[in-house]
C-alpha cells in the first residue's frame, strides 16, 4: 500500500516537473503578460465569447502548415504590440485605425504608463526574437504568398507569361501532391548531384 502511494506520488511529481519543463514561456514573460492583461482588462464574457482572434483549428494541419501559420501569427502580434506601444502616452502618435475600440481606462489600470510601455516593449522583443530565430524561412514564404495577391491578372503581358510558366508550375504542383513521385524525383536529383561530384 505504501509502495503504491509512493509510486503515485512519484508519478504526480514527474508529471508536474515534465509539464513545467515543457513550457516555452519564461516566467518573466508570463508575469509580464499577466500584468498587461490587468491593464487591458475586459470582461470574462468578452474574453470567452466564442470568437477567438486566432482560429485554433488552423493549427490542426501538418507541421509545415502550422509553422507557416505561426509565422503569420507572430507577425500579427508584432504589429499588434507595436500599435499598442504607439498608443501609449508619450509615444509618437500613430495613424488612427478605421475601426476604433475602447482602450484601457484609468480605472482598470494599476500600472503606470511607463511600466506598461516597458512591458509591451519586452513582449514585443520576445515575439520578434522568436519570429526571427525560429520562423525566418516561413516568414519569407508568407511574404511570397502575399506577393501573389498583387499579380496583375488583367494585364495581357502577365497573362501571356503565366501561360508560358504554367507547364513547369503545374508539373511541380502535381509532383508535390504525389509523395511517391516526389520521392522518386528527389532520389533522381540526389543521384545526379552525386554523379556530378564523383
Amino acid at each position: 500500500m505504501v509502495t503504491m502511494a509512493r509510486a503515485a506520488l512519484c508519478l504526480c511529481v514527474w508529471l508536474i516537473v515534465s509539464e513545467v519543463r515543457g513550457s516555452y514561456i519564461p516566467p518573466k514573460m508570463n508575469k509580464t503578460i499577466h500584468n498587461l492583461q490587468q491593464h487591458y482588462k475586459i470582461s470574462r464574457r468578452e474574453i470567452f465569447n466564442g470568437k477567438p482572434i486566432f482560429d485554433k483549428e488552423l493549427l490542426s494541419g501538418n507541421a509545415e502548415m502550422r509553422m507557416v501559420l505561426m509565422a503569420g501569427v507572430l507577425e500579427t502580434y508584432e504589429k499588434l504590440l507595436d500599435r499598442m506601444l504607439s498608443k501609449q502616452p508619450g509615444a509618437s502618435p500613430a495613424p488612427e485605425a478605421s475601426v476604433t475600440t475602447a482602450g484601457p481606462s484609468a480605472a482598470t489600470s494599476n500600472a503606470s504608463d511607463e511600466d506598461v510601455r516597458m512591458d509591451l516593449d519586452y513582449i514585443l522583443k520576445k515575439v520578434q526574437e522568436l519570429k526571427n530565430v525560429r520562423y525566418s524561412e516561413h516568414e519569407k514564404l508568407l511574404h511570397g504568398l502575399r506577393s501573389l495577391r498583387h499579380i496583375q491578372v488583367d494585364n495581357f503581358m502577365v497573362q501571356s507569361k503565366a501561360l508560358w510558366e504554367l507547364p513547369w508550375l503545374f508539373e511541380n504542383a502535381s509532383a508535390l501532391a504525389d509523395p511517391v513521385r516526389l520521392d522518386r524525383r528527389l532520389k533522381r536529383q540526389i543521384r545526379a548531384r552525386n554523379h556530378k561530384r564523383g
